[in-house]
């Protein structure tokens, strides 16, 4: 009986120490300019456990420092979804994505071919 108290105690504390405090992650987000860049960043920024959020306009991709034990990534995507913008795993609703501005509209294929010429 000792024998199962101990080792159902080390698979507890072993769970416990792999949630990592600075695990870095990639998602891709949708936008289109520097107002999408920091809308995005912001809202991932806002949710505790994330250290730092880094959008790239150029290949949608936002890099992320987080704290497993605070956030996950379904929270981070539903923060930024929440904003207006889609990640691969989180659509934003309707009521989200038409509070962006006009020139923001990521998927309008007009804008998105407006902000490839800059």
């Amino acid at each position: 009986m000792k024998n199962v108290i101990l080792i159902i105690t080390v698979m507890f504390t072993s769970m416990t120490f792999a949630q990592n405090k600075n695990a870095k992650a990639s998602m891709e987000v949708d936008g289109v300019c520097g107002m999408c860049k920091e809308r995005i960043e912001k809202a991932a920024i806002k949710t505790k456990g994330v250290k730092s959020a880094v959008w790239n306009i150029d290949t949608h991709e936002l890099k992320l420092i987080y704290d497993e034990r605070k956030t996950d990534l379904k929270t981070i995507s539903k923060n930024i979804a929440a904003v207006g913008h889609d990640t691969k795993e989180i659509k934003a609703t309707k009521e989200a994505y038409e509070s962006v501005n006009a020139c923001c509209k990521y998927r309008d294929k007009e804008v998105v071919k407006n902000h490839s010429k800059e």
